[in-house]
């Protein structure tokens, strides 16, 4: 091993190599667990013949647990310890996982959704739990870096969750589009029901299993324990004082706006990218795998724009970074907005480039000198995921319009991701002012 991968993963003589790979693997699995959910808006809505807006009650659930737990699962780590959570999570992720096959067997759709909420539960525990645990994971002076090394099999893992959704589930559902679905008799829509689900409860029983074995094996491993010796709680103290903190409190609201812009433009770029297409001729099925492979394109894109932009942060600083992504972000939307032919669809594309640094450049801005109060502030800042739950719903009430004054209501939804943008630029322009 090199001097410089000593420094990396080893300290006072003790290697963190396996504990690294272990905890590594836990942000791929989260990865893939969200954006193998996406696509399951419009997937639910045609199985269960419903609105846009019923589908939606899918990120309503999902992106809930994590605003659910975040602070709860901040507790348990600080009573506890980082690998208790990091079990804790996995073990919440397979539960919930391994509740798709009781949910089918229901054949009603609200089970699912309780499904998904459990495992978001053990989401949000690993999300606060592991990204501080890699850090401690070696040297401080190398700590930055070690997490970046991590954070790359995020997205990894998020390319692969797309890839199944489209491969295993999209591309294997029943051919009828939502028109021939909706005559269906009783019966019928029955049987087709059943074969739908069917298919898409198999990648995530699969997972399910797989998280489990993960589960065992960190069980079994022996894994750092956490440095810090302190186990009391002092959550309201702790909470007061991150509340007065403005770069904080905005950078939650920040947060919130962002993620709730993230996962707009990634689960409705199924039906925008279905109205062209069908538009131009092809049939519904057709048309939704062809629109997930623009999704996994944007994946592509946000992947590459990180590694981009973390070398532009050698000239910029953070929040003067976040507000030039933030207003580019904002562009592409409008562009979205207003081109009803594929162009409309190559800017949804292009704002992925501009998202893929916000996340933890408000993360490192917001939490920024705040010492052992960042163990709490970081648990408010997963719940901000909540953005996530809460705009969708919205946007897809306004799909489900169909046409706003003869002009494509899909189209008109992305001012929402607009507006979101716009709060991210403020927040970028307040923070990179006062470091200038």
């Amino acid at each position: 091993m090199s001097q410089e991968n000593e420094s990396l993963l080893r300290s006072n003589g003790v290697s963190y190599v396996l504990p690294f790979i272990l905890i590594t693997s836990c942000f791929a699995m989260w990865g893939f667990a969200n954006d193998i959910t996406n696509p399951m808006v419009k997937a639910f809505s045609k199985i269960f013949r419903m609105s846009v807006t019923d589908g939606a009650l899918v990120q309503v659930a999902f992106y809930g647990g994590y605003f659910a737990m975040a602070f709860p699962a901040a507790m348990f780590i600080r009573r506890f310890s980082y690998k208790a959570g990091i079990l804790m999570g996995l073990g919440l992720y397979a539960f919930g996982a391994l509740l798709f096959f009781p949910a089918k067997m229901t054949g009603a759709y609200y089970p699912f959704l309780l499904a998904y909420f459990i495992l978001t539960c053990g989401l949000s525990f690993l999300e606060t739990s592991a990204n501080p645990y890699i850090l401690s994971m070696g040297p401080e002076e190398t700590a930055t870096r070690r997490l970046n090394l991590a954070q790359s099999f995020n997205p990894m893992g998020s390319l692969l969750g797309m890839f199944v959704a489209m491969q295993f589930i999209q591309a294997k559902m029943n051919p009828l589009d939502s028109a021939e679905r909706a005559a269906l008799s009783d019966a019928e829509f029955e049987m087709v029901k059943n074969a739908d689900l069917t298919v898409l409860i198999r990648p995530y029983l699969l997972i399910g299993l797989v998280i489990f074995a993960l589960f065992l094996v960190i069980w079994f491993a022996r894994m750092p324990a956490n440095n810090d010796q302190s186990h009391e709680i002092n959550f309201l103290p702790t909470l007061k004082r991150l509340l007065k903190l403005p770069r904080y409190r905005e950078g939650v609201i920040a947060q919130f706006f962002y993620m709730g812009a993230q996962i707009m433009c990634w689960t409705f770029i199924i039906q925008y990218g279905t109205r062209i297409f069908v538009g131009q001729g092809m049939e519904e099925r057709a048309a939704e795998v062809l629109s997930q492979k623009y999704n996994i394109a944007a994946m592509l894109i946000f992947c590459i724009s990180r590694f981009i932009c973390t070398f532009l942060l050698r000239y910029l600083n953070p929040g003067r970074l976040l507000m030039i992504l933030a207003v580019a972000g904002g562009i592409f939307s409008l562009g979205t907005v207003l081109l009803q032919d594929i162009w409309g669809l190559y800017s949804l594309v292009g704002i992925s480039a501009c998202m893929s640094l916000m996340f933890p450049t408000i993360y490192g801005i917001a939490l920024e000198g705040l010492g052992d109060d960042a163990k709490f502030g970081a648990a408010g800042l997963i719940m901000a995921i909540l953005g996530g739950s809460v705009l969708p719903p919205l946007q897809a009430l306004i799909i489900d319009l169909g046409n706003v004054g003869g002009f494509p209501a899909v189209n008109l939804s992305f001012l929402l991701p607009l507006l979101c943008f716009v709060v991210v630029a403020l927040y970028g322009f307040r923070t990179g002012r006062q470091r200038c």
